[in-house]
């Protein structure tokens, strides 16, 4: 069983993220033990959205194409509605989530976050959950979609907003500890 102080986590975000949607998991990982790494389109740093403005900036520790998917157990996919809206249409951060999925790591996507499953082909046959106002594309991209705090389906955890962070950030410590695990074809 790994330590969390032996594991690296990535969190790929762009501008607009959710605010506490990456620093709530990229706070309690650390306080955790795991290395946390932040990746963005450019390596660069990055605004979150905070409720109804722009809120803080996070330095990036990386470039999105730089990943190397080996380096870690873990991906974590903050929400908000600009930050997956933009990721999705990134071929380079769709095929690193696609790369993750293929490499058995655990995948972690709130909120709106899931968008970015369904553009990587990986939800189809999976319990899901997410915001609301997504939870119809979750579905017509073949997910069995839930509304409760924390969904997990073959190493994909998935969870609906910022009220659902630490059953999400508890859910992600739990999978790390339990280690990869060879997914079942969906």
């Amino acid at each position: 069983m790994p330590k969390l102080t032996e594991s690296k986590i990535l969190i790929m975000a762009t501008h607009g993220f959710e605010q506490s949607e990456l620093f709530t998991p990229l706070e309690k990982l650390k306080e955790a033990g795991a290395t946390v790494h932040v990746a963005t389109p450019d390596g660069e740093a990055i605004k979150g959205w905070n409720q109804a403005d722009w809120g803080e900036s996070v330095n990036a520790d990386l470039k999105i194409e730089d990943v190397n998917v080996d380096d870690y157990i873990a991906l974590v996919l903050p929400g908000g509605q600009i930050n997956p809206d933009l990721l999705r249409v990134d071929e380079i951060a769709v095929s690193k989530i696609r790369e993750f999925v293929k490499n058995d790591k655990i995948i972690a996507a709130i909120c709106h976050a899931p968008w970015l499953l369904i553009e990587a082909g990986v939800v189809e046959g999976r319990e899901m959950t997410s915001y609301p106002s997504i939870r119809t594309d979750l579905k017509n991209a073949g997910a069995h979609v839930v509304d409760k705090e924390v969904a997990i389906s073959n190493g994909i955890i998935t969870s609906r907003n910022p009220n659902d962070l630490d059953a999400f950030v508890a859910k992600i410590i739990e999978e790390v500890r339990e280690g990869e695990h060879q997914r079942k074809v969906a």
